[in-house]
């Protein structure tokens, strides 16, 4: 083999169809949109537009609505799980559950859980482990002598996992707190330095000192002045 003779397998390239280039090339005119004008041109929704009269979806009523809080189950009848045993897909020695169920190919996609039915006829003796089952599954069950425990379902199992998660992250940082409590505790107050020691009012001593020192000079004057009025007296009597 020589550089002159590599090519690429057949089918690895195609050319580009060109559009709207005549009639010979099959893709000419309406370029295989089958028509011309709004129809044929991209991002445009006509689907439901009937030329201005009231449109079917408005014409009809409305009822009910979406019960956005509806769990949606995957539906297993006893009839399918004892042809699943026949055929051997499920060992009856071992507990039925969903992870079995899902193995055995009796249930495809897992929504909210598995809810057990019982359409059809069982004569093996089980123990089941799913999301949900009817009165007449749960009867036809135990009176072979099995077993049906119930769990919530996946959607809630899912919402209390993560509360858990965000109620353990957040319970390291009230112990931080706490233990930064406790040491500020057996610390006890900080004592205060003489520099951050207020001073002392000084204000209100002086006040009560002046006020001490001008009442012992109103009463001085009060004792001098009668001592002046007495002795004009003894002059007198002299």
């Amino acid at each position: 083999m020589r550089l002159n003779e590599l090519s690429s397998s057949k089918g690895a390239f195609t050319t580009k169809t060109r559009l709207g280039r005549g009639p010979g090339s099959g893709k000419g005119k309406t370029a295989g949109r089958g028509t011309k004008g709004q129809k044929s041109r991209s991002g445009v929704a006509i689907k439901g537009f009937e030329g201005g009269q009231m449109p079917i979806h408005r014409r009809l009523p409305k009822r009910g609505f979406k019960n956005i809080f509806g769990k949606s189950f995957a539906v297993v009848n006893l009839g399918r799980v004892q042809k699943a045993i026949d055929n051997k897909r499920l060992d009856a020695g071992k507990k039925v559950d969903i992870a079995a169920l899902v193995a055995s190919g009796l249930v495809n996609k897992i929504q909210d859980g598995v809810r057990l039915l019982a359409k059809g006829e069982i004569n093996t003796k089980l123990d089941f482990e799913v999301t949900g089952a009817s009165k007449s599954a749960v009867t036809a069950v135990e009176k072979l002598g099995g077993n049906v425990v119930l769990l919530s379902p996946i959607r809630e199992k899912k919402e209390k996992s993560a509360k858990a998660e965000n109620a353990n992250e957040e319970k390291p940082a009230q112990a931080k707190i706490e233990v930064k409590k406790e040491a500020s505790k057996e610390a006890g107050p900080e004592e205060k330095r003489p520099e951050d020691k207020k001073p002392e009012d000084t204000t209100s001593a002086e006040a009560a000192t002046e006020e001490a020192a001008s009442e012992d000079a109103k009463v001085e004057s009060a004792e001098s002045s009668e001592s002046k009025v007495a002795e004009p007296d003894a002059d007198k009597e002299d």
